[in-house]
């Protein structure tokens, strides 16, 4: 739960950045995912409700066959006088970055991760919005429905086997006259015969 403790916050109705892992521009259904995110992440500059102004990122990333995606506020920070005393012993002359006007910038720029984040696997690609030809489909993707049925089956097989063995070993004591059940001969010796 520590890990979920995010302490970034941005403004409501804020334009993110939206960042995409190289690995998108590889393969032809992670470009379609691509245009995807997009379309329902991307707001166009001039949007009626939207901010002039942009101050998070959406980082879309592709790893393990799944799709990644965090959200982080972009933080500027100025730089205490301390830094600057560190800069100037480098030799750099300049205490900061020069901005657009040649006003030097004394800001650190940060990501502080905001969530949500979450983890998208993809399975099938349609070419409608809810049917259609199949465009793409994951080979790797096991539905969890089916390792619960496999579990069961597994568990069904082990009693199935351990009934067997229980039926094995109860035809045997009744073949060598251990069970009451079997008939056996009685003889003038037996216990039963002689104390009954």
């Amino acid at each position: 739960m520590e890990e979920l403790h995010f302490t970034g916050n941005c403004l409501k109705g804020s334009r993110p950045i939206l960042s995409f892992d190289g690995a998108f521009e590889t393969e032809p259904h992670l470009r379609v995912i691509k245009e995807v995110f997009l379309h329902i992440f991307g707001v166009p500059q001039g949007a009626r409700k939207s901010k002039p102004f942009i101050d998070h990122v959406m980082g879309f990333t592709v790893a393990d066959g799944k799709i990644w995606i965090r959200n982080y506020e972009v933080r500027e920070v100025e730089k205490a006088k301390g830094d600057d005393k560190d800069a100037a012993d480098d030799g750099d002359k300049n205490k900061g970055r020069k901005s657009k006007g040649g006003a030097i910038d004394n800001t650190d720029v940060s990501l502080v991760e905001i969530g949500p984040r979450f983890v998208l696997t993809p399975i099938v690609i349609q070419e409608g919005a809810f049917g259609g030809p199949i465009i793409y489909e994951n080979k790797r993707f096991i539905s969890p429905n089916q390792v619960r049925s496999d579990l069961r089956k597994a568990k069904a097989s082990r009693h199935g086997a351990r009934m067997e063995q229980q039926r094995d070993t109860l035809a045997r004591r009744r073949a060598l006259g251990l069970e009451d059940g079997a008939k056996k001969d009685r003889s003038g010796l037996d216990t039963r015969e002689l104390f009954a």
